[in-house]
């Protein structure tokens, strides 16, 4: 068999396995609590995992040690920010959420959950939110379906619409019908894949180029400044690679998974196996980069032209094509693994935030699981349409995206979890104004300094900040519901909080 031939059989091992887990979630769903949030029954190593890989995307295989490869260790700032805001978010908001979203009316989802904290019977929060989430997330899966394309038409010159087509055919079917418990069990699967792909990689790598000391020695014959982390970096570029961590307590298709754990308290175990899989894989990425610097100077006959396929060329020349296929699929993985998370947050904001919020009639949940899974059809016809076109636009768009939903809920799901005088007003009003700098700042640049050079979610999350504290103070009532359920999500998560009078 050909290379090529045992990389598509790998491909298509991978394929049918995602497939099963689909089919085995789907005689597991029985109603829209287990649909959409699983029946709150992940363990932590599920969790963790699943929010993990549905975070990093193919960003962390191809985006990362690309960046490294090119620049040096400078670009490693960015990865130091999100590994810090991903543990600060499990210590943080995981057990807190997970206690609130189960009181305050078994909340499954991130905007049913502010309206119901805050006894908000307008309905503007929960359906500003929703379309936000909505909006967003389709072109977010718009965002990986491009990808995918891209992945296949590199990897074996494929059509780009039939690699499009093929990636998404897959990982809407295994969405649609095992829903939360499908896409969390084939991320955990995908998370296993990306770790054991990066620690493999740069393993072999660096025996094939004589062991760490002449890794260090060729790297410093292409670049003596190469593992600087400060050669080539700027305050404001530091300070905007920092600021990626922000956007983890926003991030609907990452926290949704706290809220699925099966109790507050083992958010503890899921961010130690979180952060240590985001461990693994962040070195594993770097040192892919670096390794692949030496291999390349040692094997002159191998040219990079895109640095990141760094990664794939080194999986290609270190392995047998059947294992290479796997390295392969392990990218595949990280796409898909983003794009199913998406998928089912933005269903969940489309039936359980946006219709059921605007309906006056009540439906069985079998009833409203169906409207689930057409909604995740209907997204990904959407998404699929804006993607028929490979466009860069919606790429960039990611990162635009990120900023969007850290800066629009992040300082609010703080806000929520930790401060008894948030009100609607403040939450609503907080949350627009996150909205709004995120895309004005992201329009500008330079400015005096430089100001607007700087990441737009850091100015986005400090406006909702003082805009939702300001206006809650001003709009603030007593309420004992509100206080008797904010004190018992402290009580069930066991966490402390300064007993504020409430006056």
């Amino acid at each position: 068999m050909s290379p090529t031939g045992y990389q598509i059989l790998a491909m298509l091992v991978y394929m049918l396995a995602m497939l099963a887990i689909g089919w085995w979630s789907y005689h597991r769903t029985t109603d829209l609590d287990d649909y959409m949030l699983g029946g709150r029954d992940l363990s932590p190593s599920v969790a963790a995992l699943s929010a993990g890989a549905s975070d990093m995307s193919g960003w962390l295989l191809m985006g990362l040690p690309g960046a490294v490869y090119a620049a040096g260790l400078v670009e490693g700032w960015i990865a130091v920010g999100l590994t810090v805001g991903a543990w600060v978010n499990w210590k943080v908001v995981a057990p807190r959420l997970r206690a609130y979203t189960e009181i305050a009316n078994n909340s499954i989802t991130v905007p049913s959950f502010l309206e119901n904290r805050l006894h908000d019977r307008s309905r503007a929060l929960r359906i500003a939110s929703g379309a936000i989430i909505l909006v967003f997330f389709t072109f977010y899966v718009s965002s990986g379906m491009v990808a995918g394309g891209v992945f296949f038409q590199g990897s074996f010159g494929w059509d780009y619409h039939l690699g499009m087509v093929f990636v998404a055919s897959v990982t809407v079917a295994y969405t649609l019908f095992g829903g939360f418990l499908a896409v969390s069990y084939t991320d955990l699967v995908q998370g296993i894949m990306m770790v054991s792909a990066l620690i493999a990689v740069p393993t072999l790598g660096l025996v094939a180029v004589g062991g760490p000391g002449e890794m260090v020695r060729l790297i410093r014959e292409v670049d003596p400044q190469h593992f600087s982390m400060v050669n080539g970096a700027t305050f404001i570029g530091v300070v905007s690679s920092l600021a990626w961590g922000l956007g983890y307590f926003g991030q609907p298709h990452i926290i949704v998974r706290f809220m699925a754990l099966r109790s507050p308290q083992e958010a503890t175990a899921g961010r130690r196996i979180g952060i240590a899989w985001m461990l693994f894989s962040v070195v594993g990425a770097v040192m892919t980069a670096l390794v692949g610097i030496a291999y390349v100077q040692s094997h002159p006959e191998m040219t990079i032209s895109d640095p990141e396929t760094i990664y794939l060329r080194l999986g290609q020349a270190l392995f047998h094509p059947l294992v290479a296929g796997f390295m392969l699929a392990a990218v595949l993985a990280a796409i898909m693994s983003t794009v199913s998370s998406q998928l089912l947050v933005t269903s969940s904001a489309l039936v359980e935030d946006l219709y059921k919020a605007m309906s006056k009639t009540p439906r069985s949940d079998s009833s409203y699981v169906m409207m689930g899974r057409m909604a995740v059809l209907t997204v990904s016809l959407v998404a699929a349409a804006m993607a028929w076109n490979q466009n860069d636009t919606i790429l960039g768009l990611v990162a635009f995206a990120w900023a969007g939903f850290g800066a629009s809920f992040g300082p609010i799901i703080l806000l929520a979890l930790y401060w008894r005088r948030l009100t609607t007003a403040g939450a609503f009003a907080g949350m627009v104004t996150g909205a709004v700098v995120v895309w004005i700042w992201a329009s500008l640049s330079d400015g005096p300094g430089d100001i607007f050079n700087v990441y737009e979610i850091l100015p986005g999350f400090l406006a909702n900040l003082a805009v939702a504290v300001g206006l809650s103070i001003a709009t603030y009532k007593p309420d004992s519901r509100i206080r008797e359920e904010f004190d018992a999500s402290v009580r069930v998560s066991g966490k402390h909080v300064d007993r504020e009078p409430i006056a």
